[in-house]
């Protein structure tokens, strides 16, 4: 007889459903159709000795095991479950009167016992939206598939237990998660608070204004003078996450098998901090079956760059679409998908290849040219994209050793939610558009209107130090965030001003 199960194949950050059917007839042989993997296919081996450890037999006759629909490619070993449990129906070893209405992954050990897959959460909406009335997954994985109301996710340990629910004989009730309990409950809860940095007022102005705007930023100087500290404790000021930024940020991180065990939702805005070797794949996302890479791991949170100029040139080319787009686009023959990549670009470099050009006390030993030579490692297109330039210089020793208590995370980011919401405010009929850094050049214009005195001071400022072109519409852009910030409706000349010291590498000379 013909059993079917349901299953799942993840695309991108979507999931479409499965269809597994078991056929056990006269003959002999075991085949597999529906364009499955090594992976898929190896499930055999797997299955059999689960089966046997628990007392079942694998048939001796002629099996044939269909992944539908059959263009798809499946990938993995996940469908371990959904075929051991198909065999057992179709051989008429066991009956399962509710099959069919429970979507089911796992990928099985050889004595039957459940672990954990990749891609849980949009595995379960997707069978939301088809009205399955449960689904049944590897308990590591239930906290995670349990985000998903109006859905009975039903946490298994092994084969037996899953067997044993699906004939009636085992109880296991649903594991309900509350999830904006636990969404409420984990916003505020930052492993690194500004708090904890002394001195670097400057600095931390700079990643206030970064924050309120969304603008990307890039530091530079020597080393030791804490340019990663405060980059790491940049996303303890950002807004919160809303629960559908959640939402979609714990989707990418299921889908690439980088969610916790046990975990349900990601509450934090996500920090990404790739080493400068990782290749250019790596970083935007790819593969045969497409994956995403580290900037959509980044979605709706941080992607930090340390040591810029040390990355390689295609890696950092790749950067620049994304930028633009707020999104990736992954091309095979077959599939086509898209990751979303809405991130904020932090990055960090040395001035020059010794680190101390520029070094109020240390003398830089490089050679002439050397500098340039260094920072043109960065292309000005990617340079152009990047609103604020912050040069970063070491702590003096008094400042260390200050006992002044510097002021904490939260009450930075009470003053970055308020210019944020302006800008909500200000864009509420542009919905590709919610924060400064992401207007275009026409809107600009019309939103960044500055006054005769500030059109003079800007002008000034771009013919005494050498800004470029493309600056003008960064510092104005900068500037409607710290106007925002101080709650003005009008870009005055003392925000203008501050707006132009962020454009440290745009100066004509700055590398000598």
């Amino acid at each position: 007889m013909v059993a079917k199960t349901f299953g799942s194949a993840v695309a991108g950050v979507d999931a479409k459903t499965i269809t597994i059917e078991v056929n056990v007839g006269q003959g002999t042989g075991f085949y597999m159709v529906g364009l499955p993997d090594s992976a898929v296919k190896e499930s055999q081996q797997r299955v059999e000795s689960a089966l046997k450890y628990y007392g079942f037999r694998m048939p001796r006759q002629r099996m044939v095991v269909n992944l539908a629909p059959a263009d798809i490619r499946k990938e993995g070993s996940c469908y371990d479950l959904p075929i051991a449990l198909g065999i057992l129906q179709s051989s008429e070893q066991v009956a399962f009167p509710n099959l069919s209405e429970y979507v089911i992954m796992g990928e099985l050990a050889l004595d039957g016992k459940l672990r954990p897959v990749k891609g849980v959460l949009p595995i379960a909406i997707e069978a939301r939206k088809r009205g399955y009335k449960g689904f049944i997954v590897p308990s590591e994985n239930a906290s995670e598939a349990s985000i998903v109301n109006n859905l009975d996710v039903i946490g298994v340990e092994n084969l037996e237990e899953a067997i044993g629910f699906l004939e009636g004989t085992v109880e296991i009730e649903p594991l309900v998660t509350d999830t904006r309990d636990i969404f409420y409950n984990s916003l505020d809860s930052y492993e690194f608070d500004f708090a904890d940095v002394q001195g670097q007022d400057n600095i931390k102005r700079a990643m206030e204004i970064a924050a309120a705007g969304g603008h990307n930023v890039i530091m530079i100087g020597p080393p030791g003078a804490g340019k990663t500290m405060l980059a790491k404790r940049l996303p303890s000021i950002l807004p919160p996450l809303t629960l559908q930024e959640a939402l979609e940020a714990t989707k990418i991180h299921s889908v690439a098998g980088k969610l916790e065990r046990h975990a349900s939702l990601i509450a934090q805005r996500p920090f990404r901090s790739p080493h400068h070797t990782i290749s250019d794949v790596a970083l935007v996302g790819g593969g045969g079956n497409p994956q995403p890479g580290e900037i959509s791991l980044s979605h709706n949170g941080v992607l930090f760059l340390d040591e810029l100029p040390e990355f390689k040139r295609t890696v950092l080319e790749v950067l620049r679409q994304p930028l633009e787009e707020r999104k990736v686009t992954i091309s095979r023959a077959k599939i086509s998908v898209d990751f979303p990549a809405n991130f904020m670009l932090v990055a960090s470099m040395n001035p020059c290849p010794c680190g101390y050009y520029n070094h109020p006390e240390k003398e830089c030993v490089c050679g002439p040219g050397i500098v340039q030579r260094y920072l043109n490692k960065i292309s000005g297109p990617l340079l152009d994209r990047i609103d604020l330039h912050v040069e970063v210089t070491p702590v003096k020793f008094e400042e260390m050793t200050s006992m002044r208590k510097a002021e904490s995370s939260k009450s930075i980011r009470d003053r970055v939610i308020i210019g944020r919401q302006r800008q909500i405010d200000r864009f509420k009929d542009n919905p590709q558009v919610y924060n400064n850094s992401m207007m275009p050049s026409h809107m600009v214009k019309e939103v960044c209107q500055i006054n005769e005195a500030g059109k003079a001071l800007l002008k000034t400022a771009m013919e005494r130090l050498g800004l470029s072109a493309r600056a003008y519409d960064r510092i104005l852009k900068v500037a409607r965030t710290i106007a925002d910030l101080a709650e003005s409706e009008q870009i005055k000349v003392e925000h203008l001003a501050e707006a132009i010291q962020y454009r440290s590498l745009d100066r004509e000379g700055w590398a000598g």
